[in-house]
């Protein structure tokens, strides 16, 4: 209750703030009701008193507005007039002045707000100076009230009456255009209000979120929100539910709720991809990413599924060995951007025909197939892809520098390529690959044995703008290859795991490449505690990886991380 009566407080001295001033006529003069006497024809000039006592009028009047009593009058207007009276009162104004106090009685909040104010004037029901019930003046006539007395705070008299939050919101809303919002008081209203709420849960990760939403139902109601849930794919195991029907009918019912727009199915059968779609029928059109993994579904479900997600620009298949290279060219959609194959056993040549042929729109492309050879390469289009920005090619074993070839004429705009564990790429091609690809912003040869300090000679001298190099297990790279790399000073990512023949001359050459922002020398056996002290040079480093190597003991990683407090280092 007491917040209501400060904000009654703020709104009644908020009205006595205003100026209120009477329309003039045209004539120049003051306006006179009927009945008034005027024994002065010249127009009274306006002054301070004059608009002291206008605003003593215009709160009565906003206040009677707020808490009408029954039968109420208009409130008490005075005129200034000449003579020796200088303000006089109509007879009408008399009679209402009279039976002000009675009429007041059911309303004492606005009674003390109209007379609080006039140090003379009692409430309704206390003595009045003659020992009546009516109030009474000095000399027999009101006093008129100073400048001062006007902007006094408002005391409260008695108790609120029934409704007067919802009068005041409502006096607010005409004044303001403004909905009048009650502030919490204390920790668990706070923790019950939805605009606090709404903005509190996004410090919160999506962990954290899944367990409040099991606190109550309020925050249910919030939490059960998109916009909490937005980048999040949540996995769906059909297995963990060992054909319970109630649990998967309340799993969707909960899927659609929230609005996420990418889902990830695991152990999926077509069935099982036949009732999702049946009981999630809202979140056909904000579906965006599909992944399915390990799922046994075939051809004809794939293609239900993905005509049922008209908005669907992401799909992954892993481990899915039913769909066919046939069942591609049947469902794939041309609005697809992003498309990720990794262990699907029937996925050849055909498949990347199907992909450069019904994918326009392509933007990158993972793929992981063990029979794609140089012939499915050469299917790739230059004008068809023109949008392939991004190719990673993961233990494609039968790929050789003749399918390399094939990628430069058919994508040269490519800004991301992986070769990881293409055994069969040798120097030549990633020499060819420097040449002609000048675009290039990662480079990733990571498992290709047959690469040597040759083709970092390659990289360093022709791709200019490299940001990020991947050298993971390429076990013929030397010291002399990564002081070729040192030259590159656009290098931010570097990535030389488990090159087990880099020593402490290859690492003093990774010193002097201030822009690198990311480094990880895991498994490189050959380093010694010795040279790796040497790592706090790098203090523009953010992340520094040193697991499996021999020389990074305990002792040297307090040493950097004393010495290197804006790199996290994993040891």
């Amino acid at each position: 209750m007491s917040t209501i009566r400060k904000a009654y407080m703020e709104i009644s001295n908020g009205i006595r703030g205003l100026r209120f001033h009477r329309d003039q006529p045209q004539g120049g003069g003051p306006q006179h009701e009927k009945g008034l006497p005027s024994e002065d024809p010249k127009p009274v000039t306006r002054n301070a008193k004059h608009v002291v006592h206008t605003e003593e009028n215009a709160v009565a009047t906003a206040v009677s507005r707020l808490f009408p009593a029954s039968g109420s009058v208009p409130p008490r207007v005075e005129h200034p007039v000449t003579g020796d009276n200088k303000h006089a009162t109509s007879p009408e104004t008399k009679t209402q002045s009279s039976s002000l106090p009675s009429q007041m009685k059911s309303s004492p909040l606005a009674w003390s707000a109209q007379n609080a104010h006039s140090p003379n004037t009692d409430p309704p029901g206390s003595k009045g100076t003659n020992g009546d019930s009516t109030p009474t003046c000095q000399n027999g006539r009101l006093k008129r009230p100073t400048k001062d007395s006007i902007f006094t705070p408002t005391k409260l008299i008695g108790s609120p009456k029934a409704g007067i939050a919802n009068r005041i919101r409502k006096l607010n809303m005409s004044m303001t255009g403004q909905k009048w919002e009650t502030k919490p008081e204390t920790i668990s209203e706070l923790m019950q209000e939805e605009t606090f709420l709404s903005r509190f849960f996004f410090y919160f990760s999506y962990d954290d979120r899944r367990v409040l939403c099991r606190v109550c139902k309020k925050w249910k109601n919030v939490l059960y929100q998109s916009v909490y849930w937005l980048g999040l794919m949540p996995v769906i195991n059909f297995k963990d539910w060992n054909n319970d029907g109630s649990k998967k009918k309340i799993c969707f019912e909960h899927f659609q709720i929230r609005g996420f727009d990418q889902v990830c199915f695991v152990a999926a059968t077509d069935k099982d991809i036949i009732e999702f779609i049946n009981n999630t029928p809202s979140s056909k059109k904000s579906i965006r990413s599909v992944s399915l993994r390990c799922s046994n579904i075939t051809d004809s479900a794939l293609e239900n599924l993905i005509r049922k997600l008209p908005c669907l620009n992401k799909l992954e298949l892993s481990n899915c060995n039913e769909v066919t290279g046939s069942g591609l060219w049947a469902c794939l959609n041309p609005r697809i951007i992003v498309l990720t194959i990794t262990d699907c056993i029937h996925i050849a040549d055909d498949t990347i025909g199907a992909i450069a042929q019904l994918l326009p729109a392509l933007h990158e492309l993972n793929l992981q197939a063990y029979h794609v050879t140089d012939n499915g390469l050469a299917l790739f289009d230059s004008k068809l892809n023109a949008s392939l920005r991004i190719l990673r090619l993961k233990s494609c074993w039968e790929i050789t520098n003749h399918g390399v070839v094939n990628i430069i004429h058919a994508l040269p705009n490519l800004t991301v390529l992986s070769l990881s564990g293409c055994t069969k790429v040798t120097d030549d091609g990633v020499e060819i690959i420097a040449e002609n690809m000048k675009k290039l912003k990662s480079l990733d040869l990571s498992w290709c044995s047959r690469v040597t300090d040759a083709s970092l000679e390659y990289v360093a001298c022709d791709l200019g703008i490299l940001e990020e190099l991947v050298l993971d297990r390429c076990t013929h790279i030397t010291d002399i290859g990564i002081g070729y790399v040192s030259t590159m000073t656009s290098l931010t990512r570097l990535y030389i795991r488990w090159c087990v023949q880099v020593g402490d001359f290859g690492l003093h050459h990774i010193f002097s490449m201030r822009n690198l922002r990311v480094l990880s020398i895991a498994g490189c056996r050959r380093l010694t505690s010795n040279g790796l002290y040497g790592l706090r040079h790098l203090q523009r480093l953010e992340e520094l990886e040193v697991t499996n190597c021999p020389g990074a003991n305990s002792a040297l990683c307090r040493y950097l991380k004393d010495n290197m407090p804006n790199t996290m280092i994993i040891e």
